[in-house]
């Protein structure tokens, strides 16, 4: 196919080979598939803001810190580099993301260069070598949509072990290989520590999976597994082999009414027995006389 303007500088410096074909155009960016460094990958083109159909991103740069003051003053501004700079910070949190995400054993696209609005990452294909399909695109059974759902909630707790919440997680963005789901398109993910929305969104996401999921499997549609997992994050109990049970209860308990009265009781002698030591009477007798 005819190169792409985009992808020009990234030919000429020897990263990508040759443009096989256009596999999809969304919301954030293009997607092609190419040749690079003597693999089949994915080239995804970032889309200028003025082109872009995401809205709301000031909730997601929310904590986000730029450590240099003019980059950060002219964001803040909104001046022509301050949007220039907003798009790159927007742009390398994705490939920051899919670093980290990697490391930590998430299922995600493995990243190879990023370069000048261009992210080279692997292709994520089917048990034919074809370019795997979206979630939303596959008939599942029950078992499936099971698995699916369990493959997924798991790769969230990782994801905010790491500090981490996808922010916009849905069928349209689960790419299913031979072994199960994998998760892309990152650029609005967000600080869990930083972000006042973070707990939302973790909701948004989990709740979302569970809609969707449930469809196949109705028993998923009455789990709690965001509050669950939040309730971990926020007490330091949630690790990546964290055992769940997507039925959260809070911190309701059962009152134990006896030994309350009992507590009452205790206070009301210790507090008589100082009332008459004070009037000078608190002889052996006197205190066997109030228990």
């Amino acid at each position: 196919m005819k190169t792409p303007k985009r992808l020009e500088p990234l030919i000429q410096d020897g990263l990508v080979d040759e443009v096989l074909y256009a596999l999809k155009s969304g919301k954030e960016a293009a997607v092609y598939v190419v040749r690079s460094e003597g693999a089949v990958r994915c080239a995804k083109v970032y889309k200028e803001a003025s082109q872009r159909g995401f809205h709301k991103q000031a909730q997601y740069r929310e904590g986000r810190q730029v450590r240099n003051s003019r980059k950060a003053r002219a964001m803040a501004k909104g001046s022509r580099y301050g949007r220039q700079e907003q798009e790159e910070v927007w742009q390398n949190t994705e490939v920051d993301a899919l670093y980290r995400l990697a490391a930590a054993g998430v299922r995600v696209p493995q990243p190879y260069h990023f370069v000048d609005g261009v992210l080279l990452m692997q292709l994520i294909t089917d048990a034919e070598g074809d370019a795997a399909p979206r979630l939303d695109e596959v008939d599942l059974t029950l078992d499936q949509a099971r698995a699916y759902h369990a493959s997924l909630i798991s790769d969230v707790v990782k994801m905010l072990c790491i500090g981490l919440v996808h922010g916009d997680l849905s069928e349209f963005n689960v790419l299913l290989d031979a072994q199960g789901p994998v998760i892309i398109d990152l650029p609005q993910a967000v600080d869990a520590a930083a972000n006042n929305h973070a707990p939302w969104m973790l909701a948004r996401d989990v709740n979302t999976l569970a809609g969707y999921f449930g469809q196949f499997a109705p028993e998923l549609l009455t789990t709690s597994y965001a509050e669950e997992i939040w309730h971990l994050y926020e007490h330091s109990h949630l690790t990546p082999d964290v055992t769940l049970t997507g039925h959260f209860k809070g911190q309701h308990q059962t009152v134990d009414l006896d030994a309350i009265l009992s507590e009452i009781h205790e206070a009301e002698v210790e507090a008589t027995r100082g009332k008459l030591a004070l009037e000078g009477i608190g002889s052996p007798k006197h205190s066997a006389d109030i228990e």
